[in-house]
């Protein structure tokens, strides 16, 4: 089991940069798994594959996953130049949300037979990083039974707000695309989709919750520690990307 995980900061980019540079590094590990299984059919010993943790900012973006309608987006095409957002349907499970400036986007690029194969645990892991680093801040969050993500207020709370959205792919226990913590995000943005096909909860931000803009390099940085704990991560930087 390898549990050393390269982590790669990829800045501010533009969706459809960072969904083939996550891509590219998925089908790596998927194709490794597949010589790996080759090598072990000829008696011969199999080489570890490797694991990724991405953070990134995005510039305005909506998308969609496989599972997700359509019509969750209250924008045309015109409408989407207007308010200069981008628009994509991808692969991911789940249904429409945004991603934008002052928003944490983590695509942890794991092998899951490196740590655990158990998708239910992957997730309720990556709920659980984001919780802890709200707690770092003095914001108590927790989950709504049978919906992802992350919220604000008990399940009978009149006023549960969304502050973090999870939506993962999986293919021979490889993951790809992840979480999305507001934290100084923009929130009138939610307001031209219906979030995760959820029509009767609010979104939130940490910058909303408590009043005053956060450093995304500190928040970035509990977050990554966080995830690293829990998965019990060796993580690394390669400073040559």
């Amino acid at each position: 089991m390898n549990k050393k995980v390269e982590f790669r900061h990829l800045g501010k980019m533009r969706y459809a940069k960072a969904w083939d540079y996550q891509t590219e590094l998925f089908d790596s590990i998927v194709q490794s798994k597949l010589e790996n299984r080759k090598r072990t059919d000829r008696g011969e010993n199999a080489v570890s594959t490797n694991n990724y943790l991405l953070f990134v900012e995005h510039p305005h973006v909506y998308t969609l996953g496989k599972s997700g309608k359509e019509e969750h987006l209250l924008l045309d095409q015109q409408g989407l130049e207007k308010e200069h957002v981008e628009f994509f349907k991808i692969n991911r499970g789940g249904d429409i949300t945004y991603h934008g400036p002052g928003q944490i986007v983590g695509y942890p690029i794991l092998d899951l037979d490196n740590f655990f194969t158990d998708i239910h645990k992957y997730l309720r892991f990556l709920e659980e990083a984001v919780m802890l680093t709200l707690q770092d801040y003095g914001i108590k969050s927790g989950r709504i039974d049978g919906l992802t993500g992350v919220w604000i207020g008990e399940e009978n709370d009149p006023n549960p707000r969304k502050i973090c959205a999870l939506g993962v792919k999986t293919s021979r226990w490889v993951t790809m695309h992840g979480l999305a913590l507001n934290v100084n995000a923009d929130l009138k943005y939610f307001g031209n989709i219906v979030p995760c096909g959820i029509s009767d909860k609010a979104v939130t931000s940490m910058e909303q919750e408590l009043g005053h803009q956060l450093d995304m390099n500190e928040v970035e940085g509990k977050l990554k520690n966080h995830l690293a704990t829990l998965f019990e991560m060796e993580l690394f930087e390669n400073q040559e990307n």
